[in-house]
C-alpha cells in the first residue's frame, strides 16, 4: 500500500471522530476536537485525491467512515446490534476493498 491510500484510510478514522463528535460534542472543547479532526480528515482527502483518482478516493472514504461510524456506535454508545447491519458493512467494505484494487495510480506527468 503506498503513502496515498494510507492518507485516505487516516482520513476516515479522523472522520469517524468528527461524524460522533458532531452528534455527541456538548462543551466548547469537543467542538474544537470535532473541527479539528474535519481540518485533518478532508486535508488528507484532498491531498491523496491529487494523487488517485477522487471519485475511488472519496468512495473509499465515505465507505470506511461510515462502516467505522456504524461499528463505533455500536460499541461505545450502546446502539442496538442487528446481524443485518454487519452483513451490510461487509458489502459495504467489499465494494471500498474492491474498488482499491481496480484502481490504479495516475502516472505523473513529465516535467
Amino acid at each position: 500500500m503506498n503513502k496515498e491510500w494510507l492518507k485516505v484510510f487516516i482520513a476516515a478514522f479522523f472522520e469517524v471522530f468528527w461524524v460522533i463528535g458532531l452528534k455527541h460534542a456538548d462543551n466548547t472543547l469537543e467542538w474544537i476536537g470535532t473541527i479539528i479532526c474535519i481540518a485533518i480528515s478532508f486535508y488528507l482527502m484532498i491531498m491523496a485525491g491529487k494523487e488517485l483518482p477522487v471519485g475511488t478516493v472519496y468512495a473509499v472514504f465515505v465507505g470506511l467512515g461510515t462502516a467505522g461510524t456504524v461499528c463505533s456506535d455500536i460499541l461505545f454508545f450502546g446502539e442496538s446490534f442487528s446481524w443485518v447491519k454487519m452483513i451490510l458493512i461487509i458489502i459495504l467494505l467489499a465494494g471500498v476493498v474492491g474498488l482499491k484494487l481496480v484502481t490504479g495510480e495516475k502516472k505523473g506527468e513529465g516535467a
